[in-house]
This record gives C-alpha cells, structure tokens and sequence, in this order.
C-alpha cells in the first residue's frame, strides 16, 4: 500500500506531518514514533554554585586583629593583598603595612636569608632545621620563593608538598610566593610579607631564594643573617661560586653529609673555612665559618643553629643589628620610590597609548630605542608639570 504523503490518512483530517500518532503505530506500517528526550539546555543551570562569590575585603583593623591574634587564614589573606597589584588591594595592603611595621620594631626577630646551588637540599634543609627550630620554642615563618616561567608566568607553588613534616606544625607558617619576574625571585613584597609574619608573633623567618644568581643581594638586603648551602663531591666545591656570594655568607653548611658523603663533605667544610678566612674581616666583626649537615640524620643542625644564635649575641650587643636595619631600611625607601615612579609612569593612559606607537617605531628600525625611551620620559614630564 502506497500512502500519499499530501494526503490525510485513516479519514482523521490529520496530515503527514502528524503521521503516525506518537506512541500509536499505524495499521498499514510498522513504524512507531516514540516522544523524543527532551533537549538539554546548553548551559548548566547548576553551575553557579561551583563559583564561589569573592569575599569582600576587611576593614584594616579587621585584618590586623586576626594577624595579630595568630590567624593564618587572616595572614594569608593579608599577604595577598601585599602581592597583588590592584590599586585598591595596594591602597589597603599600604594601610596594613604601616600598623605591621610597629609590631615588627618590638619583635627583634631572626630573619635569615637562605640560598645554595641546585640540588643542595634547600627545600629538606629548611623543613628539617625549621622542625628543629620549632621544638626550641620558636616560631617560624618560611618565605619560599617559586620560579615563575618566563613564558607562562606561572608557577608551580609546590615548596608545601616538600615540607610535610613543617607545614602541619601549628608553630610554622610557610608562604610560597612567585618570582614573577622578579630579579633574582626577590622583591619588595618578600620584605613587606615578612613585616606581617613579624606581627602575627613568628620570631623567626627564613627566606629561601630559587638558588645562586643574582638574587644575594636582595636577600642580604632584607635579612639579618645569610646563610649559603653548598655539596660536596660535585667536582670543584669552589668553582662556579662568585666571591661576592661568599662575602655575603655569615655561614656555610655543607649539606647531605651522610652515608658515604661524610668524608667528601668534611673535606668540603675544610676547603671552604680555608677559603672564608682570606676575605677581609666583616663590618660585624663576625667570622664566617663553615659547617656539615644532614637533613636526614639530623646532625649538624643544633650546631648550625647554635652559631646563629652566637651571630644574634654578637650583633645585638655590638650595635650592629639595629645598624643594619636602618641600613635596610634606606635601601628600600630608595627601592619603594623607584617602584611607584616606575608603575606611574606605565599606568599613565597617555604614556600607555603612546608606548604601542614607539614599540612599533622601533621594532621596525625607524627609531633607536634609546631615543625613543628619551622622548617618552620627554612627554612625562611634560605631563607632571
């Protein structure tokens, strides 16, 4: 049988187009059309509930009375505002800063600044001598420094999966931060976190750097004590090793001196104790030596921190640890003052719009770079005036 699809069929008056009934099958056919799914819609209407709304920011007096009542979530929260470079978070963070900084002068803390070449351990170092620090009583914040990718811009944050033991230590706060580009992995905000860690009561902040490079002398500008951790074995101890890195170092710690390394690391300490005595004398009067270690074993560390213990003795009686903290304190005010002008100027609108105009004239060879930097800083000051 033929049906006419322009047709109505059974006499019911219904068209084709409603042939057969759903879920009836006609008699002259097999065929039986069933109700379809119903089409989904193509955003999830739950989905809102997996975005969790943005806190809204606390009043200053808020976020000093959890730092200073030992509230890591308020810390946490407090150093982000330091790092982040949103004009309104810097205008709290700034506010934040300045009533830290009272705090901070009261607490004649050890900050100790931590470096050493690839592989020599800093991250097991630190959760083993930070672990032994805490049960002396203290109270420890490690400011860890993550290389940031330069083609990213991310890092990996992961110095918390490393140091198990210390992170779960109610006397320990660890603060992985990113580099950001930044020279060396330090910058302002390390020294700005550590005035925070200072007030929330943490006596003793450690502030590793990504590893030797040029990192030293942002290290030693914000730390009272340097410590360097070297290998053994690894050819030349010395070779590699800028003098300026051990000039710096208010100590060395030979690491990983355990099992069949004991000998080569005490060959190391040697070595390097020979080598610390042919620099000139230290404006502390302190002198450098060099020490073995085992994160492992544990052994060498009460030495190590019973030398740092003799380094704070000698500078605070002597004078020379509020010397340098004031000597500190210059270096960054220049420092502070360099950073403002540097994001005024590329956070003008004129200069920004202007900018893509002279990037392009010099990437195509129409002007030198140096001329066209002079007259950007030509129109800037055009503009302040």
């Amino acid at each position: 049988m033929s049906l006419d699809i322009n047709t109505d069929y059974n006499n019911t008056g219904a068209t084709t187009e409603d042939w057969p009934p759903k879920g009836e099958q006609h008699p002259d056919t097999a065929l039986v059309v069933n109700e379809g799914v119903e089409q989904q819609p193509i955003i999830n209407p739950y989905i809102k509930r997996f975005f969790k709304k943005k806190p809204a920011l606390l009043s200053v007096d808020e976020y000093m009375a959890g730092i200073t009542s030992g509230n890591t979530t308020i810390l946490s929260q407090a150093i982000t505002l330091v790092e982040s470079y949103l004009p309104a978070h810097r205008e709290v963070a700034q506010k934040i800063i300045a009533e830290c900084q009272k705090y901070s002068a009261k607490m004649k803390s050890m900050r100790i600044g931590i470096t050493g070449v690839p592989g020599a351990g800093k991250s097991t170092f630190i959760e083993a001598f930070g672990s032994y620090i805490t049960s002396k009583g203290h109270k420890l914040a490690v400011l860890a420094i993550d290389p940031s990718s330069e083609k990213s811009k991310g890092s990996i944050l992961g110095d918390k999966t490393r140091m198990e033991t210390l992170c779960n230590d109610p006397n320990a706060f660890i603060r992985p931060s990113p580099s950001a580009g930044s020279l060396g992995g330090v910058a302002r905000k390390t020294r700005e976190t550590v005035l925070l860690c200072e007030a929330a009561g943490y006596d003793v902040i450690f502030i590793e750097t990504v590893g030797v490079g040029q990192s030293e002398t942002a290290v030693h500008s914000m730390s009272d004590f340097f410590l360097l951790l070297m290998l053994s074995g690894a050819g030349d101890d010395l070779q590699g090793i800028k003098r300026g890195i051990m000039e710096m170092s208010d100590l060395i710690a030979i690491t990983k001196a355990d099992g069949t390394n004991v000998e080569k690391a005490n060959m190391a300490k040697a070595l390097y104790a020979n080598a610390l005595h042919l620099f000139p004398p230290t404006e502390s009067t302190w002198v450098p030596t060099a020490l073995t270690s085992s994160s492992v074993t544990k052994e060498g560390l009460p030495e190590i921190l019973e030398k740092i213990e003799e380094y704070f003795a000698l500078v605070k009686g002597n004078g020379y640890y509020e010397h340098k903290r004031r000597q500190q304190a210059e270096y960054w005010m220049y420092e502070s003052i360099n950073e403002t002008l540097r994001n005024n100027f590329y956070e003008n609108p004129i200069i920004e719009a202007k900018l893509a105009e002279y990037k392009s004239a010099v990437l195509s060879g129409q002007m030198d770079s140096f001329m066209a930097a002079g007259e950007l800083m030509e129109l800037y000051n055009k503009l302040l005036k």
